[in-house]
């Protein structure tokens, strides 16, 4: 794998509570942007995703991403915390031992047929959470300050 995803990470993304987004594109390169609950971290440690209708523009585009090998983004929000993901779909599973194994748990659990088992490597993990980029970027550019909170500083200063 990649990147390893950590335990924290695990958590989140197998969080039923957790908003979990999922950026694809398709051939010409159009951005396609979903809400996908069903993507979760399965007991390898790899991404999954649990694709439910065949003719979805999130199935086209996954398959257009594993035949020419191009990246997804997945963002996964969970109360404060937010984290990025790329990541690369590298098997689509649409029939064997492990297919019939969620098809079976999708359809006992929702009632609804089960279309692919997308399995993706992460290839990198940023944490997007607002406070922590916020102090990154305040540290890497200490100079980039709007003129009103320097001036507001200085009173400050003067107290």
């Amino acid at each position: 794998m990649a990147v390893e995803i950590s335990r924290e990470l695990q958590e989140i993304l197998n969080d039923p509570q957790s908003i979990k987004v999922l950026a694809t594109t398709d051939p010409e390169g159009r951005p396609h942007v979903v809400f996908k609950g069903s993507l979760h971290v399965n007991e390898d440690g790899y991404l999954e995703y649990l694709e439910f209708i065949e003719s979805s523009q999130t199935n086209k585009n996954m398959v257009h991403s594993i035949w020419f090998h191009k990246t997804v983004a997945i963002n996964v929000k969970h109360e404060k915390q937010s984290f990025q993901i790329e990541a690369v779909p590298y098997r689509a599973l649409i029939a064997g031992k492990e297919f019939e194994k969620r098809y079976n748990q999708v359809r006992r659990e929702k009632g609804i047929d089960l279309s692919t088992v997308w399995l993706m490597e992460p290839l990198e993990i940023v944490e997007e959470t607002f406070e922590k980029r916020r102090l990154e970027e305040e540290k890497a550019h200490p100079i980039l300050k709007h003129l009103d909170l320097l001036v507001e500083q200085e009173k400050i200063n003067e107290k």
